[in-house]
């Protein structure tokens, strides 16, 4: 009896927060108001919002709206719906949470929130999206967009893995290591030719990651990234990649996140690398940046630049939004 009280002491320990703060005019903050926050508001303390959604074990956030997938496979979406991209079979905008019905008798393993589209995987290996359409995003073969996830024909006999949308394109990485890309390719950023594409709608694979063992994709503005390869938009004021490039560096990196300027890498050592600019502070403080090394010596000046001011702490997770970052520590 006093092990089961414990047990449950410590259940409700755990209970997950979720917090939000920015922009919030189109719902995207789940506070059921239509306005920005300064401060980091707990979604949990608005019950009407997010009773009965579950726990979360993934979300998923770029142009005002919000994917959320829950710990049994279920999707819940709001914030704004131009374009279909919430996936509710309209264009309305919502302040809570919503249940993406279309998907509930499917059991999903991964969301991706782009711009104005956004793209689910399920369990089997089955990829569906939603939203704006106009670049070929969607991966159907034309420019239509969709208010309800509708399944990419094109792996039908293919396993999906992960799916990375970003502004105008999308990635997905199959089981087995392959990439493909769709969409705007205006950038570079599709990495599958070294021609200029403007776009296509059709899914098509990258070239130069033959042979390469891939366990992530990321994908925002217009450039992508594949563990430690990276194409598109260039940072900074260095030229665009058509093709995959590796980024050589002797260390060893488990996560990255991509926002529109720069790129954040992590060590599994618990330390924060950055490449890009820092226009807006994203880098934390300026002056306290240190440059660690050129990548090579075709990078044309792009370096890492080390993250100051975490001393002592190991992060453990790290995101980058538009033109900001945040990450979690161990503690």
């Amino acid at each position: 009896m006093e092990e089961s009280k414990r047990d449950k002491e410590e259940e409700e320990e755990e209970e997950e927060e979720i917090w939000s703060w920015g922009a919030g005019t189109d719902g995207q903050l789940g506070t059921t108001r239509l306005e920005d926050e300064q401060l980091p508001q707990l979604l949990l303390d608005h019950p009407s919002s997010f009773f009965s959604v579950g726990p979360i074990s993934l979300l998923a956030c770029d142009g005002a709206h919000v994917l959320a997938l829950t710990t049994d496979g279920k999707v819940v979406t709001w914030g704004r719906g131009t374009s279909g991209r919430l996936g509710h079979g309209d264009m309305f905008s919502i302040l809570k949470p919503k249940h993406v019905k279309s998907l509930e008798s499917l059991v999903i393993t991964h969301v991706s929130a782009g711009w104005s589209h956004s793209g689910f995987v399920s369990d089997t290996g089955c990829l569906f999206t939603c939203g704006d359409g106009s670049f070929g995003q969607l991966g159907h073969g034309d420019c239509n967009s969709h208010c309800s996830p509708l399944k990419v024909s094109y792996f039908d006999s293919k396993h999906v893995d992960q799916i990375a949308c970003g502004m105008r394109h999308s990635l997905v990485l199959m089981k087995g290591d392959t990439v493909f890309g769709f969409g705007s390719g205006k950038r570079g950023q599709l990495g599958v030719s070294m021609d200029n594409i403007i776009s296509i709608s059709l899914p098509q694979a990258t070239v130069g990651l033959e042979g390469v063992e891939i366990v992530s994709i990321d994908a925002n503005g217009d450039h992508s990234d594949g563990h430690l390869y990276t194409w598109g938009r260039g940072f900074g004021n260095t030229s665009n990649v058509h093709c995959p490039r590796r980024l050589p560096s002797s260390l060893c990196f488990i996560q990255v996140a991509l926002g529109w300027n720069h790129m954040l890498v992590l060590t599994g050592g618990g330390e924060v690398f950055m490449l890009g600019g820092n226009n807006h502070g994203v880098l934390g403080d300026p002056q306290k940046g240190s440059l660690v090394k050129h990548l090579c010596e075709e990078s044309r000046g792009e370096a890492l630049v080390k993250v100051q001011g975490l001393d002592g702490s190991k992060v453990v997770q790290i995101a980058a939004g538009a033109e900001h970052s945040a990450l979690v520590t161990e503690n």
